[in-house]
């Protein structure tokens, strides 16, 4: 019985991943207007039906893929302490990230960029962005702290500028790859940081 509950549950955990998958590659080609259960069940391979039994509607659908693709971006934070040094290694390694950006992360930037007209997107979006700039601002308060940080920082004024600058550039590479260097960009906004944290 137990075995054949964990298939079960193995077999659901593989359809709503195929699912977000399928819904992701579809936000990013399409957008997220265009969006439909049964195009998201196609791409799967799923029937509409299936899409609906994990999701409801296209609105579940939509907020479980906001909740998705707001997984860490940039790897190994977590066991770094709050400090300028943390905040540093974000910076370098969200640029870093944008050179190889997969589908998940591209949907979470497009789902972003239209929270802003989607009343229903936008309590999720801004609640990620307040954890995101609470990260950022415990950075800085550490820093100034133990004197790492300049000590005449406004700690929301920088969290703001950091998340606001990240996503511009994020959103500009997805328009303009070509045009946009990441690694030229990762050296010189880095740097830029680290002179204005400095104490």
């Amino acid at each position: 019985m137990t075995t054949t509950r964990r298939t079960q549950q193995e077999r659901r955990d593989q359809a709503e991943a195929a699912l977000l998958t399928a819904a992701a590659e579809l936000v990013v080609e399409q957008g997220v207007r265009s969006l439909t259960l049964a195009r998201v069940g196609e791409r799967a391979g799923y029937s509409r039906g299936i899409v609906t039994h994990h999701f409801g509607g296209k609105q579940a659908l939509v907020e479980r893929l906001a909740r998705a693709t707001q997984t860490a971006f940039v790897p190994g934070l977590d066991e770094v302490p709050p400090g300028p040094d943390r905040l540093l290694r974000l910076v370098d390694g969200y640029l870093g990230e944008l050179a190889r950006i997969g589908v998940f992360n591209q949907a979470f930037l497009l789902l972003w960029a239209e929270a802003a007209t989607q009343p229903d997107l936008a309590p999720i979006f801004r609640e990620r962005d307040e954890a995101f700039r609470a990260d950022l601002r415990d950075d800085v308060v550490a820093g100034i702290a133990d004197g790492a940080v300049a000590p005449g920082l406004k700690p929301e004024d920088v969290a703001i500028a950091i998340v606001g600058q990240l996503r511009g550039i994020a959103l500009q590479r997805l328009l303009d790859p070509r045009g946009v260097d990441v690694e030229q960009l990762r050296r010189s906004v880095t740097g830029y940081w680290r002179r204005v944290l400095a104490p």
